[in-house]
């Protein structure tokens, strides 16, 4: 029996060798090769524009987008050279468009001072705009086959998992990328291919509702297997229509639908409150994501 002064200890993690040995069979069987930017031959920089609109964006909703973007940018250059309007109109309604604006930034930097070639090193990719952590360890293991924890949502929690706790709990950049770091095997194509596959489960099996055990390869090395998910606090789900995001998303399309310049008056008429669509308009000039000409209608930017 334990004593009353003791306290209980975390599972050890799996070995790395056994991590390998046990998931990359599963991975090679259930890898979601349907996701277009998954398709052999992708480039660097589609596995970053991948990325970049796979933040905060179902991948479902992501696919068909990145498929008209790279038909029609298929290179930094080539995005870097777009009209901004064009880019914006590409993006459509993935929601937060300050992401295409970004990319279109990160591509002019690509292009002129990296010769058009993204970076393997997820240091020099960082410097990118709008590109942090998870991105650049991303583009750099996804693509280059490099040796780094990549650290999303999904591999937080099945990390944690495997470590004997329902979820991961408030982000610590520096110990999660310890701890998924400590999981990867030496030989850096190996751990690519790892990386990819913790993320693979907990988007497939290790989820954040609900956990499917009997399908997981590493049931019998984790130390959360056969445990329920706790219930958390019921959330009403959040409601869209009538929010700041939805207005300015409304001021957004018609703008990106419009064949020209668009008069105040059907900027107005997209949402009763006036007083939204005032600060709607404000917050979207602000982000540089809508203009106005000289006589004050409003578009998209033409630069």
């Amino acid at each position: 029996m334990r004593a009353a002064s003791e306290t209980p200890t975390e599972p050890a993690l799996p070995s790395p060798e056994l991590l390998a040995e046990r998931l990359l069979p599963w991975f090679d069987a259930n890898n979601r090769t349907e996701l277009p930017w998954r398709r052999p031959g992708t480039t660097a920089w589609g596995v970053l524009v991948s990325e970049v609109m796979s933040q905060q964006t179902q991948v479902a909703r992501v696919a068909p987008v990145w498929e008209a973007w790279m038909e029609r940018w298929p290179t930094p250059a080539d995005l870097a050279a777009a009209p901004t309007a064009d880019v914006l109109r590409e993006w459509g309604r993935m929601g937060y468009p300050r992401r295409a604006l970004r990319l279109q930034e990160c591509a002019r930097a690509i292009a002129e001072d990296h010769g058009g070639t993204v970076p393997a090193d997820p240091a020099e990719l960082e410097k990118l705009p709008g590109i942090g952590n998870y991105t650049a360890a991303a583009v750099a293991v996804f693509h280059y086959g490099g040796r780094h924890a990549v650290v999303d949502t999904n591999v937080r929690r099945v990390v944690a998992r495997l470590g004997g706790r329902a979820d991961a709990g408030t982000a610590t950049t520096r110990a999660d990328l310890a701890a998924t770091a400590s999981l990867l095997p030496e030989d850096a194509p190996t751990a690519a291919r790892v990386s990819l596959a913790l993320m693979e489960l907990g988007a497939l099996v290790c989820t954040a509702r609900k956990t499917e055990c009997a399908a997981c390869p590493l049931s019998d090395a984790c130390g959360f297997s056969g445990q329920e998910v706790p219930a958390g606090p019921s959330r009403k789900r959040q409601r869209y229509k009538g929010t700041n995001r939805h207005v300015r998303g409304e001021v957004m399309a018609l703008l990106r639908d419009a064949d020209g310049p668009v008069e105040r008056a059907r900027i107005d008429a997209v949402w009763h409150d006036v007083r939204m669509v005032n600060e709607a308009v404000a917050q979207l000039i602000e982000d540089g994501l809508i203009g106005t000409d000289e006589a004050g209608r409003f578009e998209l930017p033409s630069r």
